[in-house]
């Protein structure tokens, strides 16, 4: 579904991803994992075309259903982002404006990709807001960003961005800056949703807990660059390199299982 060919990216004159390659099929969870600035967010956002101050794709192709994306019009990448792709940030709340409601702000985002009534749009608002198990949807849609938790902000946004079942779905470290419990409540529904959707996910984070409980697949990334990669038994039990390791002992063990932190 998503094939990723070898890609460079840079800023002005300095490649910050270099010869990245990845495959990811239908349903699949892959996750980036390393430490920051290790090029993770650079990759999934050059799937979107959204790289910030003038990044771009020097060399390599990225093709979604067959098609390179790099390719496309704007308006093309336009009709893609938010339906075929969507993306949840590491902070919803800070995507969304905080002098509107998120009813308003909920329901201007589904009329913006279909067409449809704004009574359909806040019934389709509330039936997404309740599958992601929020308490009160009608109460969380007369809500203000800032009267909702971290986590309820990350499950409205998520929320928006299965809205129209997307084949792929971008996760910039969607848990990180949540409390250990949160994280595995937004962790679970993530799984859940890919498994009602059959939508694949590409998860960026620095946390390799979170990639080992989620993952069918695991890259790790270090200074722009692919440096060991496999299934997630193979990267768990098997690794190769020595910064791999170090990324495992990280990880908190209770009783033989790894756990979210």
């Amino acid at each position: 579904m998503l094939n990723i060919q070898d890609i460079t990216i840079q800023y002005g004159s300095h490649p910050v991803v270099e010869h990245f390659d990845l495959d990811v099929k239908p349903g699949e969870i892959v996750s980036l994992v390393g430490e920051s600035g290790s090029g993770k967010t650079t990759v999934i956002r050059s799937v979107l075309g959204l790289l910030p101050g003038g990044g771009r794709v020097t060399d390599g192709d990225i093709l979604f259903e067959g098609e390179s994306l790099l390719k496309k019009t704007e308006a093309e990448m336009r009709r893609l982002r938010g339906t075929d792709i969507s993306m949840i940030f590491q902070d919803s709340g800070a995507m969304m404006n905080p002098i509107r409601r998120i009813g308003s702000q909920f329901t201007e985002y589904l009329r913006l990709h279909k067409s449809m009534s704004m009574d359909e749009a806040n019934k389709k608002a509330v039936d997404m807001l309740r599958l992601m198990r929020l308490p009160d949807p009608e109460r969380v849609m007369r809500s203000y960003v800032f009267q909702l938790s971290g986590g309820m902000r990350q499950r409205v946004g998520i929320a928006m961005a299965m809205s129209f079942a997307p084949k792929l779905l971008l996760a910039d470290e969607p848990t990180s800056a949540l409390d250990v419990t949160i994280q595995a409540q937004i962790v679970r529904q993530m799984i859940q949703m890919r498994d009602i959707y059959n939508s694949a996910i590409i998860l960026v984070t620095h946390n390799l807990g979170v990639a080992a409980y989620m993952s069918d697949k695991i890259l790790v990334m270090k200074q722009g660059r692919v440096i060991e990669q496999g299934d997630r038994e193979r990267i768990l039990k098997h690794p190769q390199m020595e910064y791999t390791k170090k990324l495992i002992e990280a990880i908190p063990i209770m009783d033989g299982e790894i756990y979210v932190d």
